[in-house]
């Protein structure tokens, strides 16, 4: 694969990346209007209602994205380790912790979702029980706080920069991306930390998606013309 390949598949990994997260949010928020639902047992009867399409949903914004986000996280590596070796190292170590920690959460989501349903029909009491205690496991794997996708993408923002890689404005805004997301790890900042950082890596993920897509076509073009 030439270098302008890699460079053109993590554009459109990032850019599936902010794809994702849109329509997590328009599921959730516009579709189901989980803001409005209070209770855990009313969630449970949410969940009901709509099984199907919350498990695809499950699949696609946790499975599918930590997967997209491995093949984004080693693209960004081969294009920024050459000036910043060991920064990027570590800044890919937690990448791909992330994306395993994402994937990790969305199976016990899914899954729990199905033990759930089924137990709802004989004893909603249980069924509610049951997804007390599992939702905070979901929640500390990858959906409660993102200390560990902010600290990737608050890394991967100062290994450009060192780099004077991407673009300036681009990585300092994603500084602000990755402390909004170490923040969300703390209690009281915990929901105005992932509000922030959710919406804010939607910009930066396409942001970092155009400019990756524009270095792999003027690596394309380079190739060509040594040819």
């Amino acid at each position: 694969m030439g270098r302008w390949n890699y460079l053109t598949v993590g554009g459109l990994a990032a850019l599936t990346e902010a794809a994702i997260y849109v329509a997590g949010i328009a599921y959730f928020l516009v579709i189901l209007d989980f803001a409005s639902v209070t209770g855990a047992l009313q969630q449970v009867e949410l969940f009901v209602a709509n099984e199907t399409g919350l498990s695809a949903m499950y699949l696609l914004i946790y499975v599918v994205f930590g997967i997209v986000l491995v093949t984004l996280v080693l693209a960004l590596h081969e294009r920024l380790k050459t000036d910043a070796p060991m920064l990027m190292r570590v800044t890919t170590a937690f990448g791909l912790i992330w994306a395993g920690l994402v994937i990790a959460s969305g199976m016990v989501a899914t899954l729990a979702t199905g033990v759930v349903v089924d137990l709802y029909s004989a004893d909603p009491t249980q069924a509610t029980t049951v997804w007390l205690a599992v939702s905070p496991v979901i929640d500390g794997l990858g959906g409660g706080n993102e200390i560990v996708g902010g600290l990737w993408t608050l890394l991967v923002s100062v290994a450009a920069l060192r780099a004077r890689a991407l673009h300036r404005l681009v990585n300092y805004f994603g500084l602000v991306v990755g402390t909004a997301g170490i923040l969300s790890a703390i209690p009281a900042l915990g929901e105005v930390g992932g509000g922030i950082f959710g919406l804010t890596q939607i910009v930066w993920f396409v942001a970092l998606g155009i400019l990756l897509l524009g270095a792999g076509r003027r690596e394309a073009s380079a190739y060509l013309r040594e040819e």
